[in-house]
């Protein structure tokens, strides 16, 4: 034969065992709940090879988790079935027989992508996430779809199925007869927090090792709330921008004492892309600049507000006016965030000026003790809405109730400063004033304590914040920041001595 002949027959061989290689190299084997970390690129793709399953096992989930990178995972090498997103899972019923089974990652997204997956084994007892799906792309759907805005963060996930055998017909989703099996069928919310502030790839990727099943669940996050079959499969907690929450849902068949997990969705309530206002640059500098001055003025007024009355009437008329147009403002118009702080600072200087101006030239003394006591039972009120009481079903579901009780105890107090006025003058410097310090803090760090008010501005501002679960990470006294607990501590006690 031609030399020639065997040339290119050699080159084409070579060129098989390359892409044989290549494929090699390209996959991934995972272990049953074991944790893998994988990397690839935008032209990669990587085939994830679960093996050794047992005859036990009714079916599998794959899920993988990016920090913010979108990839894809798919059932076929060329994505067909398939979802794209940070956190995406699949679930694959299995066959009678079958040992095995690959999937397959991409990325759309240019550049690297490293990320973490785990594949989670199920019985046919426990409970399937997302085989009644009606409403997404996926047949059997166990991923979790996270929306946020700066008010509230939304999960919408697909209903569950009873287990079933492996091989069997997989039982009816119909929920309108009660015969339906599907109705005993409960879901748990759940919310895991990751540390103040911490961005890291790796405090992420831990804490989903932590809470990628339902028992990591149980032990680590939080319960927000639990849902039956006459729910919408939809929940909404308060967003808290820049502070990391993973959320995942467990759903349980009380009947057979099972449950299963569905695949965790992470959110830091910001974007790690956007180059003005992302998680890496947190906060305005409009906003800094607002709060720092309103901090200075804050820890003027909490030590020596009461001796210098008209300078502090005349930060108490900037709170009372900057408040109630910065509302109105943003509920009535599209201006942008900078523009509506800036007229709510000039708003405030004028209501301000206004105040102290009533008191110079009329002297009157119940308007300034009104707008004093107004302010402090606005800070009371909200925080007995910020403990236990504010999560009450009642002021979950019912605007009203909420709007009637919050005027109420807001109300409630300047009646009792017409009786006491200079012990509530005094009371109101340093318990507004150190709040204020506070929330110049918080414009540079977090601080649980500025959710206080916030909840409540967010309610204003929000239709729908009345249905959100407003819990916020607890930090611990010890971690607070030193100039809060001074300022409070300090301040509490000027005004024992007083008094």
């Amino acid at each position: 034969m031609s030399p020639w002949f065997w040339c290119l027959l050699l080159v084409l061989l070579l060129t098989r065992w390359a892409e044989v290689q290549t494929q090699t190299q390209n996959q991934v084997v995972f272990l049953l709940g074991t944790f893998q970390n994988v990397s690839f690129s935008q032209n990669e793709t990587v085939q994830a090879t679960v093996s050794g399953i047992p005859a036990a096992v009714a079916y599998v989930t794959l899920q993988f988790h990016t920090q913010h990178r979108s990839a894809t995972l798919s059932f076929t090498r060329v994505p067909g079935a398939s979802l794209s997103a940070a956190d995406t899972g699949l679930l694959s019923p299995l066959a009678p027989g079958q040992t095995s089974l690959s999937l397959f990652l991409t990325t759309p997204d240019s550049g690297s992508v490293a990320g973490t997956g785990v594949t989670l084994p199920y019985t046919n007892a426990d409970p399937v996430p997302g085989a009644c799906n009606v409403v997404f792309n996926l047949a059997m759907d166990p991923n979790l779809y996270l929306h946020y805005n700066l008010y509230e963060t939304t999960i919408r996930f697909a209903p569950a199925s009873v287990g079933y055998a492996r091989g069997a017909t997989p039982p009816a989703c119909d929920v309108s007869t009660e015969t339906g099996v599907r109705r005993r069928l409960l879901y748990d919310v759940y919310q895991y927090y990751l540390p103040a502030r911490d961005l890291s790839e790796e405090t992420l990727f831990s804490s989903l090792q932590a809470v990628a099943a339902a028992e990591g669940l149980r032990e680590n996050a939080i319960l927000v709330m639990t849902l039956s079959w006459e729910n919408d499969t939809v929940a909404m907690v308060s967003s808290v921008p820049g502070q990391g929450v993973i959320y995942s849902v467990v759903v349980r068949d009380p009947e057979l004492n099972t449950s299963a997990s569905y695949v965790p969705v992470h959110t830091y309530a910001c974007s790690f892309d956007s180059t003005l206002d992302g998680c890496i640059n947190l906060g305005k500098i409009s906003t800094k600049v607002f709060f720092t001055v309103t901090g200075l003025a804050g820890f003027f007024v909490c030590f020596f507000g009461h001796r210098f009355f008209k300078c502090e009437l005349f930060c108490m008329g900037f709170g009372f006016a900057a408040f109630f147009f910065f509302v109105l403002i943003t509920r009535t118009t599209t201006l942008e965030y900078d523009l509506r702080l800036s007229l709510t600072a000039v708003i405030g200087v004028v209501g301000g000026a206004m105040l102290v101006t009533s008191w110079w030239r009329f002297g009157s003394v119940m308007a300034c003790v009104v707008v004093v006591g107004l302010i402090l039972g606005f800070f009371l009120a909200s925080t007995i809405f910020f403990t236990p009481f504010g999560d009450l079903e009642v002021f979950q579901r019912s605007e009203l109730a909420f709007w009637v009780t919050y005027c109420c105890l807001v109300l409630a107090v300047p009646l009792l400063l017409v009786r006491w006025p200079r012990e509530g003058n005094i009371t109101t410097c340093g318990v507004v004033g150190g709040y204020s310090v506070v929330l110049a803090v918080n414009a540079y760090m977090s601080t649980t304590l500025s959710y206080i008010t916030l909840n409540v501005l967010k309610r204003f501002l929000n239709n729908d914040f009345n249905t959100a679960f407003t819990d916020v990470p607890f930090h611990d006294i010890g971690k607070l920041p030193p100039a809060s607990r001074t300022i409070y501590f300090v301040g509490f006690h000027i005004v024992k001595i007083l008094l």
